[in-house]
């Protein structure tokens, strides 16, 4: 994963789209599927950490942009 398109795409291997309009509360709820699908132990350590930092890099641009 590298990009936001790689998450959303990651996702919905797991039966999950997100796209509710505003890119700061898709950011948020796709971090909170990531979260849950981690808890649940459905996805590796190391993808659950590369899909956070990039939510989390995302979410700190589109901040800076506005």
């Amino acid at each position: 994963m590298k990009t936001f398109y790689d998450i959303q795409q990651f996702l919905k291997k797991y039966g999950t789209i997100i796209y509710m309009g505003d890119r700061a509360a898709d950011l948020e709820v796709m971090e909170e599927e990531i979260r849950e699908l981690y808890q649940a132990q459905l996805i590796d350590p190391k993808d659950y950490q590369t899909a956070i930092l990039l939510l989390r890099q995302e979410a700190r641009l589109l901040k800076e942009k506005n």
